[in-house]
């Protein structure tokens, strides 16, 4: 196991939870966004949410618990596996004004919920905050060890 294996892991740990936060900003950045892209039909379509799904790097859990009983080093940080769209249906608003409206006057919104978005963005900054402290605290432990070696 390296002295470096916790700063490793909190870097890791640091690099996904920007990665969520870029693609939260992105969502909201884009949430009246009416036509983000072509669909199949060669019709415009409006931007559809994004999410980052995150896992270990590496394999399950119970591997990782398996080797770290063996030789103590079991985790290996964490990574964005994929950026998957959400799939749910867009918001239908009624604005014949609108130059997307349809015959019947509605207009098909992003399914960007703000609030969703500032929850998942809340939840990001606490876990690079937390990451950020024990970034700090391994820091400081090896900074001691230097100290004591005087």
């Amino acid at each position: 196991m390296s002295i470096f294996h916790s700063i490793n892991t909190s870097g890791s740990a640091l690099t996904a939870q920007r990665l969520r936060m870029d693609v939260v900003s992105s969502n909201i950045a884009n949430s009246e966004s009416t036509r983000a892209r072509v669909n199949e039909n060669d019709e415009w379509e409006p931007y559809r949410r994004k999410m980052v799904s995150l896992q270990s790097e590496g394999a399950s859990f119970s591997s990782h618990l398996r080797a770290a009983e063996r030789k103590g080093d079991g985790a290996n940080g964490v990574r964005a596996s994929v950026i998957t769209e959400d799939e749910s249906p867009f918001k239908m608003v009624f604005n014949p004004n609108h130059p997307d409206a349809d015959e019947a006057g509605f207009v098909a919104m992003p399914n960007v919920d703000p609030l969703q978005e500032m929850v998942d963005l809340m939840s990001a900054t606490r876990s690079y905050e937390a990451n950020i402290t024990a970034l700090n605290a391994s820091k400081g432990l090896l900074m001691k060890a230097l100290e004591i070696g005087k």
